[in-house]
């Protein structure tokens, strides 16, 4: 070799640099991936430049990251757009993947026997009582499902967690607690043991939760509390908050500004919120005489716990005799006439122009149940529940079901 040639590396001084085996670099050769820069034509020994290494490291990586060849060619050799759309296609289905293990094994370590496990966290009085304040109102009392009376407590992930739902929408409020010990529990509790509770833990400056096998209690300044657990299927704040997927639209809103402006609309079934410029508009549509409301089921509706309706079809997302609060944009043959006024308040909008329709029976509780100054509506799908949090607080979150707007005939 002359000055003017790059030295050469054998197969194994190249593996050490690039963090391959030799094996797997024959490998990459023979799929054309990563080619020799020189082969000994009487040997067959390969040999390898300098410059190759960043090649060869980012193969390494991609492979680390289960990338398929084909794809890993394309990252490599192909155009960069390409390459950024084979990527997040991959980054997507391992997040799936990761999501549909994680559940599955969460489902099985429910259904694993609870005797003998326990578990044990310390969180201050005052947050479980404001804990408790927050998702409370998001029970409900059903004759048919009684579990919606119930607080689902879990213990687990270096977190205490409250879940309450009655099916229209879905409360989480996330604790941190000073210490932690033990497996992962689930417990449900009914919500009108926990009012009960509530000012009692308000008192103390430190409350111990404690799961035993079957058995809960709470101890606090010396006293303790025994939680009656109730027998039943809840769904878990996470379960909910996956199967929305990323939000396609976010408004940040003065969150007292928002709930007064829709008490001071008086004795109003349904509001609509519609994204303009840089606020909302809120339409107001009164479900009276002569109004029909689109029917439907909802595609992204809240589970309800405990199993579905006897006729197994879907739960309704909306409230009533005739259940008319449901997602939907059709109203078929029906005459329907609205009557609207409107409300602008300034908000801060990302996404493309929405507009979405609330039962103010649900949105008002969640927006006074909010803490902070600013609430942050994050929406999905306008047929799937939004999320409805603090902008800058994030321990606690509600999850509202949107209704089908009623069509105006102009």
């Amino acid at each position: 070799m002359d000055g003017n040639t790059p030295q050469l590396l054998s197969i194994s001084a190249f593996a050490r640099r690039v963090g391959l085996a030799p094996s797997a670099l024959r490998f990459y050769d023979d799929c054309g991936v990563l080619p020799p820069a020189h082969v000994d034509g009487t040997s067959g020994y390969r040999f390898y430049q300098p410059g190759q290494e960043k090649r060869a490291i980012l193969l390494r990586e991609l492979r680390e990251a289960d990338v398929p060849l084909p794809d890993v060619a394309v990252v490599l050799d192909g155009p960069r757009e390409q390459a950024r759309r084979v990527l997040h296609g991959h980054l997507r289905r391992m997040l799936d993947r990761t999501e549909r293990g994680r559940s599955a094994i969460e489902e099985i370590l429910r259904s694993l026997p609870m005797t003998g496990t326990r578990a044990e966290a310390r969180v201050g009085g005052a947050e479980l009582a404001s804990a408790i304040r927050q998702v409370v109102p998001a029970t409900a009392s059903d004759e048919d499902f009684p579990v919606l009376g119930c607080v689902l407590v879990e213990l687990g992930d270096g977190e205490v967690r409250l879940v309450a739902t009655d099916r229209y929408r879905l409360s989480i409020r996330v604790l941190h607690p000073a210490a932690m010990h033990g497996d992962p529990r689930r417990i449900l509790v009914r919500a009108a043991d926990l009012v009960e509770i509530g000012p009692w833990a308000a008192r103390n400056a430190e409350i111990t939760v404690e799961v035993d096998g079957e058995e809960a209690w709470l101890r606090g300044a010396g006293e303790c509390r025994v939680l009656t657990l109730f027998e039943g299927r809840f769904p878990s704040y996470r379960e909910a908050l996956t199967a929305l997927g990323p939000p396609e639209c976010r408004m940040i809103v003065d969150r007292l500004a928002f709930r007064d402006a829709l008490l001071s609309l008086g004795d109003t079934s349904y509001v609509t919120v519609s994204t303009a410029g840089d606020g909302l508009a809120v339409p107001v549509s009164t479900a009276g005489d002569g109004l029909a409301v689109p029917g439907g089921t909802a595609e992204g509706g809240l589970a309800v716990p405990g199993g579905t309706p006897e006729d197994g079809s879907p739960a309704r997302a909306g409230r009533g005799g005739d259940d008319p609060a449901v997602t939907g944009g059709v109203a078929g043959d029906r005459a329907v006439s609205a009557v609207s006024d409107a409300v602008r308040l300034e908000a801060i909008c990302s996404g493309p122009p929405l507009r979405i329709a609330f039962d103010t029976a649900t949105l008002i509780p969640a927006l006074e149940t909010g803490v902070g100054p600013d609430v942050l509506l994050e929406v999905s799908t306008a047929t799937h529940p939004v999320i409805v949090r603090s902008a800058d607080q994030g321990s606690f979150t509600t999850l509202v079901m949107p209704v089908a707007p009623p069509l105006s005939l102009g």
